[in-house]
């Protein structure tokens, strides 16, 4: 059944012709494109597709997702039609699996140069995968490996989300931060652009750091901030973010030492 805030005529729906139109072409990366009226997880979908063998370059966003994940288990939920809910098949086999976790830092890196650029907003990436805007989240990155081997990255940006949607505080929207655009297929498909450009050329240096890792850092919002980091294991560890190392790991000035983290969640702190 059609959510009832689909008939919102502020949110208008995307237009899946015009995506095919600006976006696939012979040589390209993206080779299908479909625009989901509503499903659980476009993750999912392509998750499927990729374990029967689909090739890499499918793209399926939805207008609304009932069962939207965001990293470490948690929901992502919002309004029909007031963000990029958008998943692709990646499959960068000329790419060393130790190297794989780099995508979900070019992910972010592409989201928010492309909304720098179209939408002239000051975004900013924070480790490992979200996209900011002082502080407040504009987006987020999910990065999930299938067998195949394949990788299906998912993203999640708000576009037109209201304050008075927000599922926090310190959530935010094109929209609230005053974008010069919130049309949502140009934003989709600036970011879908800046994805397969940065994309390809990391593939083609064999996923070597150095193609991501200037650009990232320019961009952070985390390198050289004072950070409080939950850990896998639910331990807490503060210190000074001062760069990645060559496996995208947060390096951390702790008082015990510096440490090298695969994974956490990172809570920026005032300095004192």
């Amino acid at each position: 059944m059609e959510h009832p805030r689909f008939g919102d005529l502020e949110r208008p729906p995307l237009d899946e012709k015009f995506l095919r139109a600006r976006l696939l072409g012979p040589g390209g990366l993206w080779t299908q494109i479909d625009v989901l009226t509503e499903t659980p997880s476009t993750n999912a979908v392509l998750a499927a597709a990729a374990r029967t063998g689909a090739p890499e370059g499918l793209v399926a966003t939805a207008e609304y997702q009932s069962s939207g994940r965001g990293r470490l288990g948690r929901t992502w939920t919002t309004p029909p039609r007031s963000a990029l809910l958008t998943s692709v098949l990646l499959r960068p086999t000329a790419v060393p699996a130790a190297r794989w976790p780099w995508l979900g830092l070019l992910v972010s890196l592409a989201v928010a140069s492309a909304v720098r650029r179209v939408a002239e907003v000051p975004a900013q990436v924070k480790w490992p995968n979200d996209v900011l805007i002082e502080d407040r989240k504009l987006a987020g990155i999910l990065l999930e490996r299938v067998e195949g081997p394949a990788a299906i990255v998912g993203m999640g940006l708000n576009v037109t989300l209201r304050a008075d949607e927000r599922p926090h505080p310190a959530a935010t929207s094109l929209a609230l931060e005053g974008a010069a655009t919130t049309d949502r297929v140009t934003v989709l498909s600036a970011v879908l652009r800046e994805l397969a450009a940065r994309y390809e050329e990391w593939v083609a240096a064999a996923g070597d750091p150095a193609v991501i890792l200037p650009d990232y850092q320019e961009l952070s919002a985390t390198i050289g901030r004072p950070v409080r980091v939950e850990l896998p294991d639910g331990k807490f560890l503060e210190g000074k973010a001062t760069g990645l190392d060559t496996d995208g790991r947060l390096l951390v000035d702790a008082a015990d030492g510096q440490r090298a983290l695969a994974a956490g969640d990172v809570t920026h702190l005032r300095p004192s």
